[in-house]
């Protein structure tokens, strides 16, 4: 059978069609780890026999006793932790009172929370979730239309994905080979030009259809509402000072600072009286779920990584992506393209252990900056968490979301924050020193420019 498969297809070809059966396979709806693994051990078993699964052993246990990837389930517990001890909460109160009064100035505090929360816990679903329990009713109850009130809450929820320290910053430095640590420099410009941009939009839609983002009338007394700011703002502050700045000065590493995270994040929440032993049990239960499905997706990429290797598929895609048109510009452009339609149907976890390892060594072949491919994949995954059908934070925001509202409202609410993205993400292609200026300044600082 296999000899008459090899006479149909080149092996090599047949590398692309494992590929297109994983994407399908997903598509269904069948387990991101599972898939990889089965398919992977399918096409492996025919084509290239039992035997040649030797190696994986050694690629699993390289896995497993990585060490940069241990800052995985340190930041998830960081993010989960903290979502627990109310920080959420106090920081949309607050803010919501301190911009209010300005079109679409409660909008313009949930973009300002999102961020906030990005730096301290990363965690998407969790900063969804409660953003949508807590600040969609009020935006409603305040007269802003249903789309522009769905779409902020679901865009900021994501900043976790770009800006540091996030779970997929630390995933795309190790599949690509880039220190993790250039890698947050990289991100904290790129994230913050979004958060900026997301503001942009919504004070413009403020000022254009002012029935859509109308001025909170409540009052708040000055001397109270400052204390309370600072009091909310205080404690995340320091915390991702110690955590981004242990890193970006050279005094940790990642994983290091992960740990100073999971530290703070336990301080915090004693500090604000939230941490409970049942709490604690559930930030512990959670951190293994998500770090165990991380990491079983990661065993089942390995296998695919191999087999796709050893079928010859590594070779045929850069034949195929060296030979377009335009040079190393014209590869980013169809990259770029691939992981912007992946991300309609895939998880970003999907993607970054399947198509950015096949990606990675074209990159590094033009002679592209690997700092600067990593942000701009970075940028790009973002946008999967928001594009229909399947953006994860749409499901979460309907989950959280009062009955009246409904997906298409939802789905309406997204796409001007999608087309936003796609703005940062041109505007990051066109001037790469947005992600290269901070990693080289921080360099300098520390004596190695």
């Amino acid at each position: 059978m296999t000899d008459v498969l090899l006479e149909l297809l080149s092996q090599e070809a047949w590398a692309l069609v494992m590929f297109a059966v994983v994407v399908l396979v997903l598509m269904i709806g069948y387990p991101v780890a599972f898939t990889l693994g089965a398919v992977s051990l399918l096409f492996g078993g025919i084509f290239l026999g039992l035997d040649f699964f030797d190696l994986l052993p050694l690629r699993i246990w390289g896995i497993m006793t990585n060490f940069t990837l241990l800052a995985v389930p340190l930041f998830i517990f960081m993010g989960v932790l903290l979502e627990k001890s109310g920080l959420a909460e106090d920081l949309l109160e607050t803010m919501g009172r301190l911009f209010g009064r300005v079109r679409g100035g409660l909008a313009v505090s949930i973009v300002a929370v999102g961020a906030l929360l990005a730096a301290t816990t990363g965690v998407v679903g969790a900063t969804v979730v409660t953003m949508g329990v807590i600040a969609l009713p009020a935006l409603l109850k305040n007269g802003y239309d249903t789309g522009l009130a769905t779409g902020t809450i679901a865009a900021s929820g994501t900043l976790g994905q770009i800006i540091p320290p996030s779970v997929v910053l630390i995933l795309l430095g190790d599949v690509m080979g880039v220190p993790v640590g250039q890698l947050f420099a990289g991100a904290v410009v790129p994230g913050l030009m979004l958060v900026v941009l997301f503001m942009i939009y919504i004070l413009i839609v403020g000022l254009l259809k002012p029935k859509w983002a109308p001025p909170v009338r409540e009052s708040a007394q000055v001397d109270d509402l400052w204390g309370k700011v600072l009091k909310s703002l205080i404690p995340p502050m320091l915390l991702v000072l110690a955590v981004l700045g242990s890193i970006f000065f050279g005094i940790a590493s990642p994983t290091e600072s992960a740990a100073v995270g999971a530290i703070g994040a336990l301080l915090l929440a004693l500090a604000y009286r939230r941490l409970t032993w049942r709490g604690l049990l559930d930030a512990m239960r959670q951190t293994t779920v998500m770090t165990s499905m991380v990491f079983l997706i990661l065993i089942g990429a390995t296998a695919f990584g191999l087999v796709f290797r050893g079928l010859g598929g590594d070779g045929l895609m850069e034949e195929l992506m060296t030979s377009l048109p335009g040079g190393e510009w014209g590869f980013l452009a169809v990259s770029m393209l691939v992981i912007f339609a992946l991300g309609f149907f895939l998880d970003f976890l999907e993607i970054c252990f399947i198509v950015v390892p096949i990606l990675t060594p074209i990159a590094q072949l033009l002679g592209i900056d690997l700092l600067w491919f990593g942000v701009l994949i970075a940028m790009n995954l973002q946008t999967s968490f928001l594009t229909p059908p399947f953006g994860f934070s749409l499901f979460y925001l309907k989950a959280a979301a009062p009955d009246h509202v409904n997906m298409g409202q939802i789905y309406r609410g997204v796409i001007p924050f999608v087309v936003i993205q796609i703005v940062a993400l041109v505007l990051l292609l066109a001037f790469p020193a947005l992600a290269t200026w901070l990693p080289q300044f921080m360099d300098q600082l520390q004596g190695f420019g």
